[in-house]
């Protein structure tokens, strides 16, 4: 069996892994005839083309920036920021083989056999994150009445962009995706058109304690999606450094991925590799990798410039409240 781990050891640059680990895996499926694995080339392809030829991305992010003039404008009390990345190799390795096991599995749990082709086919078709922008917003606190009152004034004003989010950028080139009924929002804030559109993970929190808007526009002109996600800085801190930060996400994924006893081991062979594949990653020591341009002293201290595995940073932009610095005394 073919995995990204193999090549990780090689001091190859990204680019260069990449096009090995697609290679080989392709011959691989052919030999095999493992669609899923066909699936997975082109799922790479992808990323490889995203970092090989993202001029369009600085036509992309302009438009972002776009909004973020005008929420300078419209909301020049409020402090934001805008972010944007490219998922990185890991991760997204990650993401496709945990798709694959947690479909298997819960199909497997409540149907008792495995899901026809088809259906796992079209569960691998819905990556729409390889590009994603993060708006978070704060209302400083010279600006409240108060501090009780910093979670309602965020919300209103939270939900104020995510219902002028969609419009704004259909005028320029993107759409909108339909969210498909996933996470449909039950607040009030937002408004019935752009309701649709919208995961909603603020209304009604997860026990993890995590909360965001979710949008998916597909980009017409670089024929591209990117996903947008909007926060208060509680909910970004509580995401990023809090109970829901990616490392327990990370963990609660290993634990589900782990129950390898529900599926009867040689009957599925997408669920034994994609398993196979998961659980590798998840023990990767990363200062034992050589990766071109990589270094990591250890799975937390890590330097990484090509998007192995933090991902690349595209825009980084950041907006203070004009009126904080002028009422504090």
């Amino acid at each position: 069996m073919i995995t990204l781990n193999d090549y990780l050891y090689s001091g190859d640059t990204i680019l260069r892994i990449l096009h090995n680990y697609i290679h080989d895996l392709r011959a691989e499926a052919k030999k095999t005839h493992n669609e899923v694995d066909m699936i997975h080339c082109n799922f790479l392809i992808l990323i490889r083309e995203l970092l090989e030829h993202n001029d369009f991305l600085t036509a992309q992010s302009q438009q972002i920036r776009e909004f973020y003039k005008y929420m300078s404008r419209e909301y020049p009390f409020l402090a934001f920021t805008f972010k944007g990345r490219i998922k990185s190799l890991i991760r997204a390795e990650e993401k496709f083989n945990g798709y694959v096991v947690e479909y298997i599995y819960d199909y497997y749990t409540e149907h008792g056999e495995y899901p026809p082709l088809a259906d796992l086919k079209n569960r691998l078709s819905c990556f729409r994150d390889f590009i994603a922008y993060r708006i978070v917003i704060s209302m400083p606190r010279c600006h409240l009445k108060s501090e009780a009152d910093r979670e309602q004034e965020e919300l209103k004003y939270l939900y104020q962009i995510a219902n002028v989010l969609p419009g704004f950028l259909e005028e320029r080139g993107f759409t909108a995706e339909s969210a498909h009924g996933v996470r449909k929002s039950g607040s009030p804030l937002l408004n019935e058109d752009v309701k649709p559109y919208y995961r909603d993970y603020i209304h009604g929190t997860d026990s993890d304690g995590y909360q965001s808007l979710h949008i998916t526009f597909y980009d017409n002109s670089s024929r591209s999606y990117m996903e947008v996600q909007l926060r208060t800085k509680t909910m970004d801190d509580i995401a990023e450094i809090g109970s829901a930060n990616h490392l327990g996400y990370e963990k609660k994924q290993e634990s589900e991925r782990a129950r390898r006893d529900a599926i009867p081991k040689g009957e599925c062979i997408y669920f034994d590799e994609a398993y196979e594949r998961g659980m590798k990653l998840l023990g990767l020591e990363l200062s034992k990798l050589d990766v071109n341009m990589f270094s990591a002293v250890n799975n937390s201290l890590i330097n990484d410039g090509c998007g192995l595995y933090r991902g690349r940073l595209i825009l980084p932009y950041e907006h203070l409240s004009r009126f904080q610095n002028d009422l504090i005394d």
